[in-house]
Parts: structure tokens; sequence; C-alpha cells
């Protein structure tokens, strides 16, 4: 496949590698930059190429009806079987527009995300019992690898990374906030999360996000060939839904988690 002037795909046998170039800053270690003006909001300038999003779409109560739902329609599914009712060019497509578009502190960009599907996938869940096995107690052993292979027996696996050098890179040129760009960047990552979670929903598929980092790290590293600097933060297990989610209990709202003033 041919490389995007936007963002960069490597595939080998169901391994999809997917980035995006950081776009340059402006007027590095000046404040105003990091407050672009109206004029210059919707025009960012990459590398490569430059983006212009105009919406000629006036919002309505009925978009916002149709958004939330499908934010509760998100749910964590375990049962997902090995099958996908879309392509995987459409599951590509759907991370891509969220590693575009999906917002970072100061546009920093530091996600990056791994796409393993079929036998990669599978690789990846073998690798984690092999890893598991070696430190589980023998009498917990079989409960965990069931767990594990409730995951391998899925469709494929999202994994999500931080880069590191982009985070370090950050707080050299803006020391006035070097303590909150690591919690920044995850806030990112957790967005990217969501954002291609909910989209894979609305495309039929069900998912469970795992986190068996930092043990699987170095032989992921090894495995795909990822760069060192990329921490990875996360797993999203999706499939074809063969259940249901389960029963979800719900802490109060108003006033208790949500306070309004002024209206």
């Amino acid at each position: 496949m041919a490389t995007s002037t936007i963002f960069k795909r490597s595939i080998h046998s169901g391994v999809v590698k997917i980035t995006a170039p950081r776009l340059r800053g402006r007027g590095v270690g000046d404040i105003r930059a990091c407050f672009p003006s109206t004029s210059t909001l919707h025009q960012q300038t990459t590398s490569t190429t430059k983006i212009k999003h105009f919406s000629t779409t006036q919002p309505t109560a009925k978009m916002s009806t149709s958004f939330l739902e499908t934010v509760k329609s998100r749910r964590t599914i375990y049962q997902l079987s090995k099958s996908s009712p879309i392509s995987d060019a459409k599951i590509q497509e759907i991370i891509s527009q969220a590693i575009l578009h999906v917002p970072s502190s100061f546009n920093s960009q530091s996600t990056r995300i791994v796409l393993l599907v079929k036998e990669e996938h599978d690789k990846l869940w073998e690798i984690t019992k092999e890893i598991l096995k070696a430190i589980v107690p023998a009498d917990g052993w079989a409960a965990t690898e069931g767990r594990l292979n409730g995951f391998k027996a899925a469709y494929g696996t999202v994994l999500f990374f931080e880069h590191r050098p982009t985070v370090s890179s950050m707080q050299e040129k803006f020391a006035l906030y070097a303590d909150k760009f690591p919690g920044w960047a995850t806030q990112s990552d957790a967005m990217h999360q969501f954002t291609i979670w909910t989209a894979l929903e609305a495309e039929g598929l069900g998912a469970n996000l795992q986190h068996y980092n930092p043990l699987i790290d170095q032989k992921v590293q090894e495995t795909w060939a990822i760069e060192k600097d990329w921490e990875l933060n996360a797993q999203l297990v999706f499939g074809k839904p063969e259940g249901g989610p389960m029963e979800k209990d719900f802490m109060g709202v108003e006033g208790e988690r949500f306070k309004v003033f002024g209206v």
C-alpha cells in the first residue's frame, strides 16, 4: 500500500501500524502559539500538507441525540467471535480518522497505534499466555488461561501507545507546563481509545479494553518491530459480539457528579 501524505501505514500479514506526523508548532516559546486566533484555528500546517476543515452542517438536537445513543451503546463485551461485519480497510479508516482528528494538548499528537487482526491478533494473546503462565500460581492458571483464550477468540486487537519523545519535546518547549504533559498525553490516548471503541460499536463490533502492559511490552516490541520509545498503554480487543454486556449500576448524576450554575 502506498504511503499516505497524512499518515504512515506499514502492513504485513494482518498487522497495520498507523502513525501521524506531528504538526509543526509556530513561535516555539511564544505562549501565543498555544492559543491560535480564529483565522488559524481551522487551518493547521503539517510537514507534507495543509488540511482545512469547514463545516456546512447545522447542528441539530437529532444529531446530538444520535451521537449520545451511540455513546450509550458502547459497552464492554467479552463474548466475541473471530469475524467482523466490516472490512479490514474500514477498520483501518476508522483508526486513521481517529488519529487525525482526536485532540491532543498543544496539538502534540503523541498517540501511536498498532492494529493486529487474524493470525497476528492470535499471536499477541499466545505471547501474553506464555508470559503470564510463568508468573501466575498454578492453582490460578486455569482461570487466567480461560480469560486469555476469550481474548484470542476475538477478531483483532488495537494497541495504544504514547510516543515518549513527543512528550519530552513538549516538556522542553513549554517548560511552564512540563509536569502536565505526561497526564495530557494519557488523556489524549484515552480519547483515542474511546473514539475508536465507539466507532467500532457503531459498525456492529463489540470490544473490551485490557491492560497487560508492561508485562508484554518487550515481546510486543520484538515481535512487531515497534520502536522502543513507544510506550504501550492499552489493548482494545474486538470482534463480532456473541453476547451482551453485564448489568451496569449508575451513581447519581445531578448534584453528585454534575453541578450547574447560572442556568
